[in-house]
């Protein structure tokens, strides 16, 4: 099932600004691993379900994965050999929108070695520089 917004206010976004760094969305927040962020780009639904789909065969399904980015921007295309002129396309697929900093994936309940392994699959299948960064301060002893 595709990553996409159940429904939104405006069916066509304007294409914005990517410039800047990440704001918000810069910190682990769930997991004790995470995928941050060196670059911006727009990545689309796809990409994040690929990366869903390699992090998930290889943890053999243990320990628990979370997105932290959802595609909430269509982006229009028009059909190819179309004149200048008669508005805007049709959305073609549904993008995120990364700056440096973003988190894009945590996990927990694995060991460190298979976390950095299924993350490093996850990077291949995206356009960007990503590195992989651990909690400051284990959950444990942070609960406590």
């Amino acid at each position: 099932m595709p990553l996409l917004p159940k429904r939104v206010k405006y069916r066509k976004t304007q294409r914005g600004s990517r410039k800047g760094f990440a704001t918000r969305n810069t910190y682990i927040a769930f997991g004790a691993y995470a995928l941050q962020a060196l670059e911006r780009a727009w990545i689309t639904n796809t990409q994040i379900e690929a990366c869903r789909r390699v992090i998930s065969n290889n943890m053999k399904r243990k320990g628990k994965t979370w997105i932290r980015i959802f595609p909430d921007k269509s982006v229009t295309a028009r059909p190819p050999e179309t004149r200048m002129g008669k508005g805007k396309g049709a959305p073609e697929y549904w993008v995120a929108v990364v700056k440096p900093g973003n988190i894009l994936f945590e996990l927990d309940g694995i060991p460190e070695s298979i976390a950095r392994e299924s993350m490093r699959l996850a990077a291949n299948k995206l356009p960007i520089r990503v590195r992989f960064i651990k909690r400051a301060v284990p959950v444990a002893a942070k609960a406590a």
